[in-house]
């Protein structure tokens, strides 16, 4: 008779495979919606949105787990890719929970085929597959933030240019910042955009909306933005030159990056081509070896 335990695993994993069949399934999206989607900026509002069930589920973990070993918040990683510190902390958790019961319920499927491990080693295992999980999603935040800030540093040093250009041509600072963002394509001109907008409703200089976005963002080239068209407001200073010359050193900064990175990886392919050298020539030696100690 097939337990009881291992009919309730296969009907979760057919539950699964049952989600995923209906997400493949799902409607292809139109192009120029999904056009229109990429470039929005990602923005989060929680303030004027009423909370959805997943961000209230959210807010409790984030109140119950943070503090604890191990449980940190991106909040400025999170801010710069436009997702919500609730929801986050909801995936991970719940990727923790998927990892901690799935060499149980594997286990348990196992079991129909009359082999079992003992209980000790699938709940060992889950414990370690579920704090491997419950990382990941951090890990995913870190990595996609990075790559977001490298895009962000390539179209500052563009709106640089932009300017700079715009100064060339006397236009004022907060003139300037507004007229070189409305040329910029890109979700990191659309996020410009947005805090120059914030600036004038809040009837305050542009370049402070920047420093503060700087600092939400982790984005020091922002700053120096506003540190350059703020002196360029107070004292009169001509600013093309500075623009251009921060715009250079920008670029020369985020090439030495993508050297730098270009080696480390290069080196990093070095142990394994060794290794697969070893392997092949253990491989076409190992019949001669058997031969010469057997005969």
């Amino acid at each position: 008779m097939i337990p009881v335990i291992a009919v309730f695993a296969g009907a979760l994993v057919g539950a699964g495979l049952a989600g995923l069949i209906r997400a493949s399934l799902r409607s292809q999206p139109q192009l120029n919606a999904a056009l229109d989607q990429i470039n929005q900026a990602p923005t989060v509002d929680l303030e004027h949105e009423e909370l959805s069930q997943d961000e209230k589920v959210g807010r409790w973990l984030i109140q119950h787990l943070q503090g604890l070993p191990g449980v940190t918040i991106r909040h400025k990683d999170l801010a710069l890719l436009g997702k919500s510190p609730a929801v986050h902390m909801l995936t991970r958790v719940a990727l923790g929970l998927l990892g901690l019961v799935f060499p149980t319920v594997l286990n348990c499927i196992v079991m129909i085929t009359g082999y079992s491990l003992p209980v000790p080693v699938p709940l060992a295992v889950g414990i370690g597959v579920g704090a491997l999980f419950f990382v990941l999603a951090d890990w995913d935040v870190r990595d996609k933030a990075k790559r977001a800030r490298i895009e962000f540093s390539h179209s500052i040093a563009a709106y640089l240019d932009l300017i700079a250009l715009e100064r060339a041509g006397d236009a004022g600072p907060s003139e300037a910042l507004e007229r070189a963002a409305e040329v910029g394509q890109g979700w990191p001109f659309v996020r410009i955009r947005q805090a120059l907008e914030v600036a004038r409703i809040d009837k305050i200089a542009p370049w402070v909306e920047l420093k503060r976005m700087s600092n939400d963002l982790d984005l020091p080239q922002l700053a120096d933005v506003a540190d350059i068209m703020s002196l360029s407001s107070t004292q009169g200073a001509a600013v093309y030159n500075t623009l251009r010359a921060r715009a250079r050193s920008l670029r020369g900064e985020l090439m030495a990056k993508q050297a730098e990175e270009a080696n480390a990886d290069s080196e990093k392919m070095t142990a394994p081509g060794g290794v697969l050298a070893v392997l092949v020539m253990a491989l076409v030696g190992f019949p001669a070896v058997m031969h010469i100690l057997f005969t």
